[in-house]
């Protein structure tokens, strides 16, 4: 039986990289798979899925009007799995889609992405996936400061601490850093930067 899985981390995780490992894994057995990729997301050009180690890869772009239900069923050849990178920015349609993907099509659907935003809310995506997903795992990274466990993300701005703003702030390590509680809530400032 297909199942809806989330596997989410913070920041650095190696969530995408996940992505591409996990695609690979598939098509090396000649197993075809599709791999989303939210539309927000345009640091490296929409419809690209790509790790802080180069590795890069195309994707489908998930846009406001995208049905990833209907694209899957029009399918011609018989797919093996379904990949999302970038699942906090789904909605919560999107992610009823990725159900029925799993319920009526029998296909297995792995949705990658952070679970909560620099401000400690739930993204929406996340959100939905943590209610409907069969299994939810977490993709462990350390703090951007010490050696514990990471479960938030700070944003920095020139610097400095930033915990209120829009949520939707797209950015990699110029932006945020991976942090455990402590760090969140005290993060190292840089001399120069008050």
């Amino acid at each position: 039986m297909a199942q809806l899985y989330f596997r989410y981390g913070a920041m650095n995780s190696g969530k995408s990289i996940e992505v591409l490992k996990v695609a690979h894994n598939y098509e090396e057995q000649n197993k075809a798979v599709r791999i989303f990729t939210s539309g927000v997301d345009d640091r490296d050009g929409v419809g690209v899925i790509s790790s802080r180690t180069g590795m890069r890869r195309e994707a489908i772009p998930i846009l406001e009007d995208t049905d990833i239900f209907e694209k899957i069923k029009a399918e011609n050849e018989k797919i093996w799995c379904i990949l999302i990178d970038e699942a906090q920015f789904l909605t919560k349609e999107n992610v009823l889609q990725l159900t029925r993907i799993v319920d009526e099509l029998n296909i297995p659907v792995m949705a990658f992405g952070l679970k909560n935003d620099f401000m400690n809310n739930l993204f929406e995506g996340s959100k939905y996936l943590l209610l409907y997903a069969e299994k939810i795992e977490e993709i462990k990274t350390i703090c951007w400061y010490c050696a514990k466990k990471a479960t938030m993300n700070l944003r920095m701005s020139d610097g400095k601490p930033v915990y209120e703003g829009t949520q939707i702030q797209i950015g990699g390590n110029e932006s945020y850093f991976p942090v455990c509680r402590y760090h969140y809530f005290n993060p190292v400032i840089e001399e120069g930067s008050e």
